[in-house]
């Protein structure tokens, strides 16, 4: 068994249980870490789609947050669903000092196409949260938000734009290839200490992939609190989704939920 490794998810609530709380929550289980959350907001969920979403009050968030660093500590923080700018700032001001490992997932859409940032929160997540992030897990489609450009699901493209994001300030971008095309599918890692880091594999033919952005973010912060290295985390991580993904239990009529 790994060392615990104690991870604060802050985030919104899944009903469904397959992504954003209950999908972070069973990862961070799953690998052996000790998970505790900070619920940003309530999302009435299936696997058809997002169907509410009912906002927590922000000094409840903070409150959340404040309660579990004085009293359990945590060896890394997990940031997903965070739907408005005020939310964002939010969070920034009650980040510990000194620094701990920050995973920032820049959740944007629902799998099923539903907005789950406010449009002007965008302006917020790239100048204060990116800023204070030790990484970054966007997809294909937030990428091309946050940078307002097209991005070819080619490795070539793939390293250009995490080049380009990593000026954001973060210290790492892992740009994940998941809604690209082709048989292969490739994740690009890049930092600001250490070589490219390039992850292919046979992309799995399924409509079981609810809450797999969750779930990659919450296993690589559970590596980190466990003292990974990046590089290592990040393998874990990719090799713990495309397990849960093989494993899906196939529930639900739409994008069902992975085997966690």
């Amino acid at each position: 068994m790994p060392p615990h490794g104690r991870v604060l998810i802050i985030a919104g609530s899944d009903s469904g249980g397959g992504a954003g709380i209950q999908g972070d929550i069973k990862t961070v289980s799953a690998l052996g870490g000790y998970a505790m959350t900070a619920i940003t907001a309530l999302t009435a969920q299936s696997t058809l789609g997002v169907f509410g979403i009912h906002p927590v009050p922000e000094a409840f968030i903070t409150q959340q947050i404040e309660l579990c660093l004085s009293d359990i500590g945590a060896d890394a923080i997990k940031t997903g669903m965070l739907h408005s700018a005020s939310v964002i700032e939010t969070v920034v001001n009650a980040l510990p000092t000194p620094a701990i490992p920050l995973v920032v997932d820049p959740v944007m859409v629902a799998k099923g196409g539903a907005p789950l940032l406010e449009s002007a929160a965008l302006d917020a997540l790239k100048t204060l949260l990116i800023p204070a992030a030790s990484i970054i897990t966007p997809n294909l489609p937030e990428a091309e938000l946050l940078l307002g450009r097209a991005i070819a699901s080619d490795e070539a493209d793939m390293k250009r734009a995490a080049e380009e994001l990593l000026k954001l300030g973060c210290a790492a971008v892992l740009l994940k290839g998941g809604h690209g095309t082709g048989d292969v599918l490739t994740d690009v890692l890049i930092s600001r200490d250490g070589a490219p880091l390039t992850i292919s594999t046979p992309r799995i033919a399924t409509t079981n992939t609810h809450g797999t952005g969750c779930t990659f973010a919450s296993a690589i912060a559970a590596g980190l609190a466990q003292k990974q290295l990046l590089n290592d985390s990040v393998h874990r991580a990719h090799a713990y989704v495309q397990a849960a993904i093989r494993n899906a239990p196939n529930f639900g009529k739409g994008n069902g939920p992975l085997g966690h």
